[in-house]
């Protein structure tokens, strides 16, 4: 183990609100680890790398789907709630891997798709057998208008019309992304309970938790009323390319429904009928993710916390902009509790995104940790991972072909985990995966960063284990947000603690000046700077200072 690893305090399980200002570590398990050399990740790989992960310091780890799928979009079409599919293993290698990480403090939680299935799960096939079966209304059916029309205008994330024409009930399904992925229609309670006792499946097995894909599309609009259009210059492309015509509408009724606060109440309730459990929403929403954040986090019967697209989207995260989406999440819901993502598995890796050199990334590495809420931590981003360059012949996702060449699709950000510089696969598998192992990325292998002081995977231990070192800043107040010549600082409080950041986000000089008082430097071993009443930052330097009290 290296002397970076060492600084990782001990974890424990036993602690109720270990989400709280936690550190979860996003796997893609297609792309982490092959231990069968069919080209394609899986459980037994995982488990193989929970040494490397424990290392990270991270609190619990978010498995990206493993449920049975016919893989139109590689997991997130669920044919199987209950079951691990093939490519992936077998309920036996969860548990194994679920004892495992437990055995190391690490909490496992998985990816529960509930807005939709895939068309060859057994519920849609009953469901479009006819208009009055007892799974009839399963999914949203609507009749066509008089002139065979769709019953509105909602457009699908993936392109093109949101409704399916189904010759057996010769009526429209909804799909909000692929055809092949049918909406369920949560104003059945029978869907609701459904869906509940799948999460109690899972909580049963011994999962802490669940991150919650697409989670303001459970509910829509029973009239089925058609969304506005949305002016020009409010567009923007943090849920969907700009080439997708998706940006045109304001999707005020075919997501984001008040019927879901109920909904996810009784989800709630379930996961807190189990200790420490804690659920995860993401919520997709490029007009209103802040506010529906604040709505589902809103007290303690509700979500514990949630992301909105705000730092996954390809506007820079400078400190004008930061302080910009805090503010924001304090003006419209003061009591939310957000988990902060720069990267995850459907967008282009922010090293690309933002075009960062190795300094900046370490700064906002460190960043994220001093940030008030939790943190997710995409598989790679410990490394620097650039996005891979994957050749149209090459692309799996339904998404980039779609759009390509403007938008290239999600392929980019979930290419092979790279192990080991000098193997054939970067250490992935011991056959050709199922995407190209990127000949960029290859050359940032953990073995290469392993034991240099220096290098990025050994920040982000550093940058977590300050994290993890330190309550105010995990789970303490933040105040005193200010962004004053590209420099952003803030103030996280505790009970007993006292903690100054200031973080130069850019490539010139400036000047800091501390708040009154004794302080004491905590941010040594991400680089920060000593204290003083005046300082200079350099470019991409901060300072993080403490004082009792």
């Amino acid at each position: 183990m290296t002397q970076a690893a060492e600084l990782a305090p001990v974890k424990s399980t036993s602690n109720a609100d270990w989400w709280r200002g936690g550190v979860i570590y996003q796997i893609y398990p297609r792309s982490f680890q092959d231990s069968n050399g069919d080209g394609i990740g899986d459980l037994k790989g995982i488990t193989s790398r929970l040494d490397y992960i424990e290392s990270l310091g991270v609190d619990a780890i978010w498995i990206s789907p493993f449920f049975k799928s016919p893989m139109k979009d590689f997991g997130y079409d669920v044919s199987d709630y209950r079951d691990v599919d093939p490519m992936f293993g077998t309920l036996a290698d969860f548990d194994e891997l679920l004892d495992k990480a437990h055995a190391r403090g690490i909490r496992i939680m998985i990816d529960l798709v509930l807005s939709h299935t895939s068309d060859q799960h057994v519920w849609f096939g009953e469901s479009r057998k006819s208009r009055d079966n007892p799974k009839s209304d399963w999914f949203v059916w609507a009749d066509p208008n008089e002139d065979g029309t769709p019953p509105n205008n909602w457009l699908s994330i993936f392109g093109g019309s949101a409704w399916q024409w189904d010759t057996r009930r010769e009526q429209y399904y909804l799909h909000n992304f692929l055809a092949s992925q049918p909406d369920l229609n949560f104003h059945c309670v029978d869907v609701q309970d459904a869906l509940l006792d799948v999460a109690r499946f899972w909580l049963d097995r011994g999962v802490d938790g669940f991150r919650l894909d697409t989670i303001n599309f459970y509910f829509h609009d029973k009239e089925l009323r058609s969304n506005p259009a949305l002016p020009r210059e409010a567009r923007n492309a943090s849920i969907a390319p700009m080439v997708n015509p998706y940006n045109h509408q304001d999707h005020l009724y075919s997501k984001s429904q008040p019927e879901n606060l109920a909904f996810l109440e009784r989800l709630r309730a379930l996961c807190d009928e189990y200790e420490g459990r804690a659920c995860l929403g993401e919520v997709g929403d490029a007009q209103r993710g802040l506010e529906i954040m604040g709505q589902y986090t809103d007290g303690d019967k509700r979500m514990h916390m949630c992301y909105a697209f705000e730092f996954l989207e390809s506007k820079p995260a400078t400190a004008d902009f930061v302080k910009d989406v805090m503010d924001k999440l304090n003006a419209v819901a003061s009591n939310a509790w957000a988990c902060w993502a720069f990267s995850n598995h459907d967008v282009k890796r922010h090293a690309s995104r933002w075009n960062l050199s190795e300094e900046a990334a370490k700064t906002y590495a460190t960043l994220m940790m001093c940030l008030r809420g939790s943190a997710c931590l995409y598989q790679g981003e410990e490394l620097g991972l650039q996005e891979a360059d994957v050749p149209f012949e090459a692309l799996q996702d339904p998404y980039g072909i779609e759009f390509w060449p403007e938008f290239k699709g999600r392929d980019g950000c979930r290419t092979p985990m790279v192990w080991q510089a000098q193997d054939e696969f970067a250490g992935f598998g011991s056959s050709k995966p199922w995407l190209p192992v990127s000949e960029m990325q290859a050359a940032m292998a953990a073995d290469r960063q392993q034991d240099d002081p220096g290098s990025m995977l050994n920040h982000y231990r550093r940058a977590i284990a300050l994290r993890q070192s330190n309550p105010a800043l995990s789970t303490g107040d933040q105040l005193d947000l200010a962004a004053e010549n590209r420099v952003l600082s803030f103030t996280r409080k505790g009970e007993t603690q006292t903690i100054f950041c200031a973080f130069n986000l850019s490539e010139a000089p400036s000047e800091v000046s501390m708040p009154a008082g004794a302080w004491t430097s905590i941010g040594s071993t991400v680089g920060a700077v000593a204290p003083s009443s005046t300082l200079t930052l350099a470019p991409w330097q901060c300072v993080i200072a403490t004082k009792q009290g």
